[in-house]
């Protein structure tokens, strides 16, 4: 798997992630200020799952029919800044939960999934 984080993700996480030997890369470092539209066909020309803290990627999922190797959407009112990156570390560790072709929202107490369309 393969993965952008959106110019909202902590950078702490992202770090953490990249010390796990993820394949990661965020966007804050590469293509500040690009647009969510930007981010996400850039997303899916390199088959990355997003992590974001921004919900208007289900809009353009959902509305305007792109279509994302995968988004995790992080919707937490609190956080560490390396909590989002030890939640998606468990995750992958986690067998029934699959990223691909889903979006995946994660709360403090639940996960959802909805099928990409």
């Amino acid at each position: 798997m393969k993965f952008i984080a959106d110019e909202n993700f902590p950078i702490p996480a992202f770090k953490l992630l990249e010390d796990f030997n993820l394949d990661i890369y965020h966007i804050g470092h590469l293509y500040a200020g690009i647009s969510d539209i930007e981010v996400i066909e850039l997303a899916i020309k390199e088959q990355r799952i997003i992590l974001t803290f921004d919900s208007d990627y289900g809009t353009l999922i959902f509305k305007n029919k792109f279509k994302p190797a995968g988004i995790v959407y992080f919707r937490l009112s609190t956080y560490t800044p390396t909590e989002p990156a030890l939640m998606l570390i468990t995750i992958l560790k986690e067998v029934k939960i699959k990223l691909e072709g889903n979006l995946t929202v994660i709360e403090t107490e639940t996960i959802r999934q909805r099928q990409i369309p």
